[in-house]
């Protein structure tokens, strides 16, 4: 029996994103219609949705409801693992409240609540690793007395999670294909059968003992939460040193891993499989060495780079820099700033590589297979390193910014990049990359191309230098810095690459001009 019901509606039009209400008494493709049509007077404007949302069922065994899938949380991602859920089933569910917590293969981000209702069913547990895109992971009513009815529902097969990591049953024996026999001979005793195969022994699974029920909530931040995941650590026997008592990562790492029982019983089998979790880190038998499972993150790092270096036909450039001039007007604005910013070295590396991209787009461009693709605008990526690895924030239009303002944002996407609370628009693309290990005391390094951009600027350690020079000394010291640039040769040709490093060095060595 159809039901009749209302229903919510996201579209896009004239580039935004908007929100209508929509009845139907029939199948949920009547919604179609409304689309090519002028938008109503009561669509609301939203920003554009991260998520995928079945439409209501329409099914004579449960009543209308919200099926919601795995979401892209980043244009690169394939298989996402709920780290945690932030509501029980039976908890009701504003707009915009936290649904739960996602590792992607950039960070662990927060999954809002797509819909007004209530949580109905968890499909996919805490700690599902590698849950595929569209796979459903909950459902949403808007009726509460609708709650009980979902207690035993299942997704379709098709669409229902790869199974949580069930213990390995015995192989049978593979069946020889027949054959076609030769007349029956005489009749003779019946031939010893082989003995069976011997079971594999039990499989031990090891996992954190699980919350009591109606125990306090424990406060912990996303990355100590997915160390804990992947750890095995029980959060609730971990001290947070954070303000309010919050679990941080460090404490995460600083508490011990329990070691499995020597000879723990055999688990009973079960009629649906335990809820997955990550592997925590494997020792050698003989302490020689450790397993770590790789993160989401490690992963695409992994990926990314190796295509980076296979694909790409990388060369490199390296040029010194004199800095004396820079820090002498750095140090000045930063005193005339009373304290409201304090300019780094690095607000001027993002700077004078904005102006010099725009003196040299050639160098601003990107591989298309099909052509070069040259940006008007310069979108300078910043490497930052964190716990869970390396993540490079974007200073969008830096070209449009002076350096008080790409300070600031700096600051902002650090703080973000460190707490694992960057959203996919602040990492995703960029023109040009940045990567500055000069604060760690590097002197010279060459990096590694961020697909699918042409450059990246490697920066070393300033250092002081004695040079020769017309005085009565014979020399003077001046502060010097090694920078260099790893290009794509299918792009950026070593002249022009070496037009971009001569026209950063200008904009270093006379740092008044990035003010023009």
């Amino acid at each position: 029996m159809l039901r009749h019901v209302t229903r919510r509606l996201v579209v896009r039009a004239g580039g935004s994103w908007h929100e209508l209400a929509a009845k139907s008494h029939s199948s949920p493709r009547s919604l179609s219609s409304l689309l090519g049509k002028p938008l109503p007077s009561s669509s609301r404007t939203i920003r554009k949705p991260q998520w995928r949302i079945q439409h209501v069922r329409m099914m004579s065994d449960y009543p209308p409801h919200f099926r919601i899938d795995m979401p892209a949380l980043s244009p690169t991602m394939e298989a996402g693992t709920i780290v945690s859920w932030s509501v029980s089933e039976g908890d009701e569910l504003g707009e915009g409240d936290l649904l739960a917590q996602i590792e992607t293969d950039k960070a662990t981000m927060d999954f809002e609540a797509p819909e007004v209702g209530y949580l109905a069913k968890i499909l996919v547990p805490s700690g599902t690793p590698d849950v595929k895109l569209g796979v459903p992971v909950c459902i949403i009513v808007e009726d509460k007395d609708d709650i009980a009815k979902f207690a035993n529902y299942e997704p379709p097969a098709a669409d229902a999670a790869p199974a949580a990591a069930p213990a390995p049953e015995p192989t049978p024996e593979p069946t020889p294909e027949p054959v076609a026999a030769p007349p029956p001979p005489p009749p003779s005793a019946p031939p010893t059968p082989p003995p069976a195969a011997a079971a594999p022994p039990p499989v031990t699974l090891t996992t954190p003992p699980p919350q009591p029920a109606g125990s306090p909530r424990i406060m912990a931040s996303p990355m100590a939460k997915a160390l804990a995941a992947r750890r095995g650590i029980d959060l609730s026997q971990v001290v947070g040193s954070g303000a309010d008592g919050v679990i941080r990562a460090a404490d995460v790492e600083a508490a011990p891993v329990a070691a499995p029982a020597a000879a723990a019983a055999p688990v009973a089998a079960a009629p649906a499989a335990a809820p997955a979790v990550a592997a925590p880190p494997v020792v050698a038998p003989d302490g020689s060495f450790t397993e770590i499972p790789l993160t989401g993150m490690r992963k695409a790092i992994a990926k990314r780079l190796t295509q980076s270096k296979q694909e790409i036909p990388h060369y490199y450039l390296t040029i010194e820099v004199v800095l004396d001039e820079l820090l002498s007007v750095r140090s000045q604005l930063n005193s005339e700033g009373t304290g409201k910013f304090k300019l780094s070295v690095t607000d001027f590396l993002i700077k004078a590589s904005s102006k010099a991209l725009l003196d040299v787009p050639a160098a601003n461009s990107q591989w298309a297979d099909t052509c070069i693709r040259q940006f008007h605008n310069t979108d300078i990526s910043v490497a930052v390193a964190t716990d869970s690895g390396l993540i490079t924030p974007i200073v969008f239009t830096a070209n449009n910014k002076g350096l008080k303002q790409i300070n600031s944002d700096m600051n902002e996407l650090k703080n973000k990049a460190v707490e694992g609370k960057l959203q996919p628009n602040e990492f995703q693309g960029g023109t040009f990359t940045i990567s500055n290990l000069g604060m760690m005391g590097i002197q010279h390094f060459t990096a590694v191309i961020n697909p699918p951009q042409s450059c990246i600027l490697a920066v070393g350690a300033p250092e002081k230098k004695m040079v020769p020079a017309d005085n009565e000394k014979g020399f003077v010291v001046q502060t010097v810095m090694n920078v260099s640039l790893s290009c794509d040769h299918r792009v950026v040709d070593g002249a022009v690459g070496a037009q971009w490093l001569d026209s950063f060095k200008g904009y270093l060595e006379k740092p008044l001009n990035l003010l023009l």
